[in-house]
């Protein structure tokens, strides 16, 4: 079965132009044109991946990332002509996988996609394998962690979090105690063949410290200087 892809992108000639590009390599395709009706259709159907502007009219992308957020986590890539590193870091942060900045070669977001979809089939797979049941609660002071509830809370108020910011806690979780480099993080929460930024570890590891360490004062996760990171507890 192809693989489903779905454009939330307003400039018709774009979408079209993408859409060709993507039924040529044999994915399964489906187009929007504004943020309120890529939000319904993502929520109402089962994607393997969506291309998202970011400058949609009715809701912005970014909105329609946060929103989607709460109750999928279809991987995404942003479409956005802006080149700042605040509208990058606030879509990584917002949820994304990946971003690419208008105009782009097809030839680049053909690469992204196909490393996005590998990513997630990968990460799912490591999952599924992984060195805790997706039944079990990993702790770490008073940081909990359900797998199967996808439920994170510290001292019993639960902490909202981007699915990449749960897949990096989960790593560092179940590996309490162990430095682990940027490299393996990379590997395990990005998949192998990740082509984003580099710093993308550093980024995130930021965002759970924000959310975590620094809004309850404490010291969980830290930073091993010229190796990673590790998490106490």
């Amino acid at each position: 079965m192809p693989e489903r892809i779905l454009i939330v992108e307003d400039e018709e000639k774009m979408a079209r132009m993408v859409e060709l590009e993507l039924s040529h390599e044999g994915y399964d395709v489906t187009k929007c044109p504004d943020g309120l009706t890529g939000l319904q259709c993502a929520e109402r159907n089962d994607f393997d991946l969506i291309l998202l502007d970011v400058m949609l009219p009715g809701l912005s992308g970014i909105e329609v990332l946060r929103r989607l957020r709460k109750s999928k986590s279809t991987p995404v890539i942003l479409l956005t002509a802006r080149d700042e590193v605040v509208d990058k870091v606030l879509g990584l942060d917002s949820g994304a996988e990946d971003y690419v900045t208008k105009p782009f070669a097809i030839e680049e977001l053909l690469a992204r996609i196909r490393a996005t979809l590998r990513t997630s089939a990968a990460k799912e797979a490591k999952f599924q394998e992984g060195d805790a049941p997706n039944g079990a609660v990993l702790t770490a002071g008073e940081l909990s962690f359900d797998i199967g509830r996808h439920v994170v809370s510290y001292a019993g108020e639960n902490i909202e979090l981007t699915p990449k910011e749960f897949d990096l806690l989960r790593c560092l979780l179940e590996n309490k105690g162990m430095a682990l480099t940027r490299e393996a993080l990379l590997d395990k929460v990005w998949g192998y063949d990740y082509i984003g930024e580099t710093n993308a570890v550093d980024v995130y590891v930021r965002f759970l410290r924000s959310k975590i360490d620094e809004k309850y004062g404490v010291k969980l996760i830290s930073t091993l200087r010229g190796v990673g990171y590790r998490i106490e507890g």
